[in-house]
């Protein structure tokens, strides 16, 4: 059990490193080719941010490890729907702009309705198996498609302020002044010189192809040795570890007053999870969902649909902290729902 649970850790880490060196390159190089950084946001950073999710969903597809896949991705969805962007709103309340409002937070909704839609076909169709075929992945893909289109679309646009602000927000030549500090310091990290570029990108390669086999290894030995499926272990431990990085950013943001900015970046991670990941994996090989049931995709409908709602239906188009304390405590009756299921 020792080396099973090295392997995870160990595995974690290099995804996770190895998530950060590949963006860092790659946004170099593109910043090289004149790309903006809108552009370089909406795409490298984006993928970057789900790289370990997808990973582990990719190597777990290609392991015959289906829960393991699914189990990841629901399981990192419903930490960064439900906890992270509850924290945050905790923190400091987050104000929605528009676009997010009207665009980004329907579309989050709709990715985990699809999900549910794909992937319990015994409540939806009434069969004796939960699988995400490659019709269902095919579908997914080409949602992702509109949603980047559109993206692209909204690029063109003037920006748009966001609509209300947070009671505790800060005034806005300050938040300009913080914006522009944050996003020079964000550039000048990712300068390199081309060699050091090619190093990155070469190493995160390396490092999340290691890391990932590592950690799918890892993590099926757990499932074994402790008599879990590889649902709950995806729905835990490689769930919640992959998402980690999206906690501590997130909070980070929050502190220095720009939890619009976690938001967004969790969000988009989220949609890109559902609709590319499982939708890339699925078309390659079917996803059995296994012990995944309906009440896992249902809190992940039921996070998703709350934060629509906190943040584009009700109130000032401001995720409170009252609200945020919900999406926590969904989270916590979820994890003692899953513990108290392992324990019978």
């Amino acid at each position: 059990m020792f080396h099973d649970i090295l392997f995870v850790i160990i595995g974690l880490v290099l995804i996770i490193a190895g998530g950060n060196y590949l963006t860092d390159g790659a946004v170099s190089v593109a910043k090289r080719f004149g790309i903006s950084s809108l552009v370089i946001g909406l795409t490298v950073v984006a993928f970057g941010s789900s790289t370990p999710d997808f990973v582990v969903c990719f190597i777990s597809t290609l392991a015959d490890k289906p829960e393991l896949a699914l189990g990841d991705i629901v399981g990192a969805n419903l930490f960064d729907i439900t906890l992270v962007i509850g924290i945050v709103a905790l923190i400091a309340p987050i104000s929605i702009s528009s676009e997010m409002a009207y665009k980004d937070l329907p579309m989050l909704a709709l990715s985990s309705v699809a999900l549910f839609i794909c992937g319990d076909d015994r409540l939806v169709d009434g069969t004796t198996l939960d699988i995400v075929n490659r019709t269902d992945g095919l579908m997914l893909l080409s949602l992702f498609v509109i949603f980047m289109c559109y993206t692209m679309a909204m690029v063109k646009r003037p920006a748009t302020h966001p609509i209300a602000k947070a009671p505790q927000a800060a005034s806005l030549p300050k938040q300009k002044s913080v914006e522009k500090a944050e996003a020079t310091t964000a550039d000048q990290s990712r300068q390199m010189k081309p060699w050091l570029a090619a190093i990155c990108i070469i190493g995160g390669l390396a490092a999340l192809v290691f890391g990932g086999q590592w950690l799918v290894d890892g993590a099926s030995g757990l499932a074994k040795r402790l008599g879990m499926s590889e649902a709950l272990i995806g729905l835990t431990i490689v769930g919640i570890g992959s998402s980690v990085p999206d906690l501590s950013t997130s909070v980070i943001a929050a502190i220095k007053k720009q939890p619009s900015i976690a938001l967004g970046n969790v969000v988009g991670a989220c949609i890109f999870n559902v609709f590319f990941i499982i939708g890339l994996c699925a078309t390659i090989k079917p996803l059995n969902a296994g012990n995944i049931t309906a009440i896992d995709f249902g809190t992940l409908v039921t996070g998703s649909l709350l934060v629509l709602l906190f943040g584009a239906v009700i109130g000032r188009k401001v995720i409170s902290r009252v609200e945020g304390a919900i999406l926590v405590a969904l989270y916590v009756a979820y994890m003692v729902y899953l513990v108290l299921t392992a324990a019978h």
